[in-house]
């Protein structure tokens, strides 16, 4: 028996009538609040736990659906450069964020800082995890050598990536950098920075504590502290352009900043802005 390629018996009419039901569903389900599309946010790699959480009390809330795009700040902040359709942009430091505003590519009045995060040494979980002493003095890059081992390398981010900067900050307040920069495994973002740690292809990591959170097969050995270098700061500000719901993006921010959202971040981890 074949299968005719005729259109169905139902006239023209009726499906026009069928077609008109839907979309006025979907408009009603979507809220007056509601985006027409999907919003998209661009965000670094290591929110992806908490604002996958935001996103779902978002869309919860009849406010419509996002997706993020997960990334280093600093590829990110290029693609947004070359037109990539975003509609907010949420980075793991100040100076991406910057270089969009000095480009009159985001709306800087409704720009705001969301979180504060902390900088940690991490380990494979399966290996030694001992607590690893990163007091300064001349013991300090003994300890380090020995626990990385013969050819074991430091996973990092790439040095545009605002993990990794921060992380060189942190070893050259330390005294480390010289020793340590020929020994450096470095990653695009710091989640693949975490991946290395967690395949115990290297032995030590500099991550993020949210990060370190989010893996159970890694520990943290040690924590770096604030002083050693700038302070980890997450900006938000909604991307402007032709094509960006720069509105329905300030309405997931004002939810992103607010009580509800600032309790998920504190839940996965992240520090209030600094």
């Amino acid at each position: 028996m074949s299968v005719s390629s005729r259109p169905s018996v139902w006239s023209r009419r009726s499906l026009l009538a069928f077609t008109g039901a839907a979309l006025a569903a979907a408009s009603c389900s979507r809220g007056p609040s509601a985006p027409e599309r999907p919003l998209t946010l661009f965000a670094a790699a290591s929110l992806k736990e908490a604002l996958d959480a935001v996103i779902a009390a978002h869309a919860g809330a009849g406010k419509g659906q996002a997706r993020a795009v997960y990334a280093g700040s600093s590829q990110l902040a290029r693609q947004i450069e070359q037109g990539a359709p975003a509609d907010l942009f949420i980075s793991a430091d100040l100076e991406w964020m910057d270089r969009l505003q000095e480009r009159n590519l985001i709306d800087a009045a409704a720009r705001r800082n969301i979180a504060g995060n902390r900088l940690v040494l991490i380990a494979p979980a399966q290996g030694d995890v001992a607590p690893l002493d990163l007091t300064p003095g001349p013991g300090l890059i003994g300890r380090v050598l020995a626990r990385l081992g013969d050819g074991g390398r430091l996973a990092t981010t790439q040095p545009d990536v605002p993990a990794g900067r921060y992380g060189r900050e942190a070893l050259t307040a330390l005294g480390l950098w010289p020793n340590l920069e020929p020994r450096l495994a470095p990653a695009e973002n710091v989640r693949a920075a975490l991946a290395l740690v967690a395949r115990g292809e290297a032995p030590l990591g500099v991550v993020y504590a949210t990060d370190a959170r989010a893996e159970p097969q890694v520990a943290v050995v040690a924590e770096f502290a604030a002083a050693l270098h700038s302070p980890i700061v997450y900006p938000a500000a909604p991307v402007v352009g032709p094509n960006a719901q720069v509105k329905a993006a300030k309405a997931f921010l004002d939810l992103l900043s607010g009580d509800q959202g600032q309790a998920i971040l504190r839940q996965h981890g992240f520090a209030p802005p600094p």
